[in-house]
């Protein structure tokens, strides 16, 4: 995992997870901010925790964060990140999940994939270093925290890290809106799964494409032709490799 950076989280939720998570230095809470039950919430857990909170003008946090909604905590790292090696050095349990995103470049895409792949219990996330969304407070804002939890590796090359991810033994899964089987035409195979989905409009590159052992699509039944990227990747997760994991 990477060193101790000095980074901010922003909005009451990721503020929250923040303190939880250990990582929070220091609250910043603009003046004259509402006391909701979410920013008493943030007050509370800052000091149970021992973390300082202090008032600023909102200018202040207009300069750190967009949408902060009144608080922002300054933290000592950001987001678990892991390099490749770091991620096949995880020691995977039997039945793990990981989830790949192969150039999702939106950081609100990112943080929603982020937030709906630690509901599911994944063991990490896998994305691009280049080409991609990076963990910006904007993305850990999207993700409700989930990225102040969960592994997120970023690596230079997708396809290459699939092949070692399938060296540990797990089945790569891609998400394909032109699959001609569904996630409903078959079950998700046991064991370790990879679930892999690509950007909006252009899919997985093609070698990634190439390291699936598996391509499956979402049966659309309406007039909108797909889903984004993240919604995506939620109903593959809950409708699919989940429920295979309940057997």
């Amino acid at each position: 995992m990477s060193g101790p950076t000095s980074a901010s989280v922003a909005g009451r939720r990721a503020v929250a997870e923040a303190i939880r998570a250990g990582i929070a230095r220091e609250v910043l809470v603009a003046h004259g901010a509402e006391r909701t039950q979410g920013l008493r919430d943030v007050v509370g857990a800052a000091a149970a925790a021992g973390v300082p909170v202090r008032e600023v003008d909102r200018s202040r946090l207009d300069a750190l964060a967009t949408e902060h909604h009144g608080v922002v905590a300054f933290t000592r790292s950001p987001t678990l990140e892991l390099d490749e090696r770091a991620l096949v050095s995880m020691g995977f349990a039997d039945d793990a999940v990981v989830v790949v995103l192969d150039g999702i470049m939106d950081p609100q895409n990112l943080g929603a994939a982020a937030r709906s792949a630690e509901a599911a219990g994944a063991a990490a996330l896998v994305s691009r270093t280049r080409r991609a969304a990076k963990p910006t407070p904007a993305a850990v804002r999207a993700s409700a925290g989930a990225l102040l939890f969960l592994p997120h590796a970023r690596v230079a090359n997708i396809p290459r890290t699939l092949e070692r991810l399938k060296d540990l033994g797990f089945t790569v899964i891609g998400l394909d809106g032109a699959a001609p089987e569904t996630i409903h035409d078959r079950p998700c195979p046991a064991g370790r799964v990879a679930i892999v989905i690509g950007s909006e409009g252009a899919g997985m590159a093609r070698l990634t494409r190439e390291r699936c052992d598996l391509l499956v699509s979402i049966a659309m039944h309406g007039r909108v032709a797909s889903l984004n990227a993240s919604a995506s990747l939620a109903v593959a997760l809950f409708a699919f490799v989940l429920p295979s994991r309940d057997r």
